[in-house]
This record gives C-alpha cells, sequence and structure tokens, in this order.
C-alpha cells in the first residue's frame, strides 16, 4: 500500500511556485517516496528512517516518513535556481 503524501502549507508554497519543469521533477520523485520512501530517499543527519531528503537536479525536499501513518510529509522544498 503507498503512503499518503501531506504537504506543509510553507512547503507546499515553494513546490507551486516552481517552475513547471523543477516542479514535475520534485513531483514524480515524491511520487517515487511514496511507493518505497527509503529507497527513493537518503538519511537527513542521522540515518533515522524518518527524516529523509528527496533530491533532484533542480530541488531538495525534507520529508518526514510516518510509518505507522502510512504518510510521507514534505516539511522544507528548497528549490535551485
Amino acid at each position: 500500500m503507498p503512503y499518503r503524501l501531506r504537504y506543509d502549507p510553507a512547503a507546499d508554497a515553494v513546490h507551486d511556485a516552481m517552475p513547471a519543469p523543477a516542479s514535475e521533477q520534485l513531483t514524480l520523485a515524491l511520487a517515487d517516496v511514496c511507493h518505497d520512501p527509503i529507497g527513493h530517499s537518503i538519511p537527513y543527519g542521522e540515518d533515522d528512517h524518518v527524516v529523509r531528503m528527496v533530491i533532484t537536479d533542480t530541488a531538495f525536499a525534507v520529508i518526514l516518513i510516518g510509518d505507522a501513518t502510512k504518510t510521507v510529509t514534505v516539511l522544507q522544498i528548497n528549490y535551485l535556481d
């Protein structure tokens, strides 16, 4: 069963403001994370399998994996212009 994707409101605003190609690339990467959170993300600091990062060519997102609730929450997005 895939994980459900959730956004912090500030991260959602950043994603909405990104140029279309960069936004699409991040959207596809986050879709992959919803099917395999650990396999499609990298550790953020200590590898606790909870707070991780998703990296694309032009952006990175900090995510929170909730195994019990089957959610991936996007906490922060940075767009690299």
